[in-house]
């Protein structure tokens, strides 16, 4: 103790960064451990969830509303990080701005503001037009927009700071020898960014499955209908179903933790226990 106590001493910035960041690690392993011993769960519980209609029914509706978002955000966000990452253009500043602010807004705000927006006459012609396709807006169509809008940032932001990594005169030889813009970008530029774009794209999808507040404005929650697993946490604990509650909330911290596994295995090749 006395050793530590000197060499913290002679190294006082260190042992301050480091006790801050051991002090930051102890609490969210606190939280953790206060999970798994707590008298409410049980090992049990975690298989018990899978012979509840309900709560099986919010599993697939977050397994597929979450997958469709990651959908489109392979689709729109990878290109636009790319587009923000390579061109200039007029607002170029404003519009790297706008895409942060629904990160930073809090999301019950941007459920309310989505659902002002489908209460507009805008909003109403495009909820007809869901409607007619099939896609209903207090359902699974309502549950991506809200999960897009509030993943989509971080997903376009990874793509740029991946694109960002890789040097522009690499597409421009790759143009010299024949490649069109189209074919720079697919066998350049894409797999030398892939790294931070999976990473990204992984980051939106946990994101969006554990989203809650906005849904709940904007979509509402029926059993069965509109119903995800945050949503399913929170009726449960309304309903005096701590045990429940908690098994679920056990799983969704699973899921995480496999997700932030993949994304540090994805970033610049580094294993996630170590450098």
């Amino acid at each position: 103790m006395l050793r530590l106590v000197r060499w913290a001493r002679r190294n006082a910035l260190a042992a301050v960064t480091i006790a801050c960041l051991a002090g930051f690690v102890l609490a969210v392993l606190a939280i953790i451990a206060a999970d798994l011993t707590s008298e409410f769960f049980e090992w049990s519980r975690l298989t018990g969830l899978f012979a509840q209609k309900h709560v099986v029914t919010a599993i697939q509706l977050s397994a597929v509303t979450s997958g469709t978002t990651l959908g489109l955000v392979v689709l729109i966000c990878v290109p636009a990080g790319y587009a923000l990452s390579r061109y200039r253009f007029p607002g170029h500043a404003v519009v790297d701005t706008i895409i942060d602010l629904p990160i930073v807004m809090p999301p019950l705000a941007i459920g309310v503001s989505l659902l002002v927006l489908f209460a507009s006459p805008p909003g109403r012609w495009l909820d007809d037009r869901m409607l007619a396709v099939g896609w209903d807006r207090n359902a699974a169509a309502g549950i991506v927009i809200c999960q897009f809008l509030l993943s989509a940032p971080f997903a376009i932001r990874a793509a740029k700071s991946a694109f960002d990594a890789v040097d522009p005169s690499l597409e421009d030889l790759a143009r010299t020898l024949g490649c069109t813009r189209g074919a720079a970008f697919r066998r350049v530029a894409l797999p030398l960014a892939k790294g931070g774009i999976f990473a990204g794209c992984i980051m939106a999808w946990a994101r969006a499955v554990g989203l809650y507040g906005p849904l709940m404005v904007f979509v509402g929650c029926v059993r069965g209908k509109s119903e995800v697993l945050p949503n399913t946490i929170y009726l449960e604990i309304s309903t005096g179903g701590i045990e429940v509650a908690l098994a679920a909330t056990m799983l969704m911290i699973a899921a995480a933790g496999v997700a932030l596994v993949a994304i540090h295995g994805l970033s610049g090749g580094r294993r996630w226990w170590g450098a």
